[in-house]
């Protein structure tokens, strides 16, 4: 049976989108993925593009505020920063709640080079995490 995942974050521009990218990729079939933010600030330009690097195009997926999915049923909720996980609303039902929080590369300052990085970073943590994530709770064996 196909999971149903949102990842949450503050502005729903870089973090939530990069795990929504990583989870629709390593899920494939086995999982809907949704993200969305407290607030919608937009798709960052800078996460579509490190995210591409890596051969994952999430320039068609949308900002969204968690408005939008107050009331659909989620198997898990995932927080990918601080500030989400304190202010998200209640989910009915039975939703599975899992924090871990990034930094967030959107506010890194520098060279172009020094920020690029810096997304880079943020985009292989989250990398790992998601492969991870659907490692335990997607792809498992009912048989266990």
């Amino acid at each position: 049976m196909k999971k149903k995942i949102l990842v949450l974050c503050t502005g729903n521009s870089c973090r939530s989108q990069m795990a929504e990218g990583y989870l629709k990729h390593f899920a494939g079939k086995d999982a809907e993925v949704y993200s969305a933010g407290i607030e919608a600030h937009g798709l960052n330009p800078s996460a579509v593009r490190i995210m591409k690097e890596d051969g994952i195009d999430i320039a068609g997926q949308t900002s969204n505020t968690i408005q939008q999915y107050i009331g659909m049923p989620f198997d898990y909720l995932i927080t990918v920063c601080d500030h989400a996980q304190e202010h998200c609303p209640v989910f009915p039902g039975s939703v599975t709640r899992i924090h871990h929080s990034f930094s967030d590369p959107a506010k890194a300052t520098g060279s172009e080079e020094y920020v690029q990085n810096q997304f880079r970073q943020v985009r292989n943590a989250i990398k790992d995490f998601c492969r991870q994530f659907v490692s335990e709770y997607v792809h498992t064996d009912p048989h266990k």
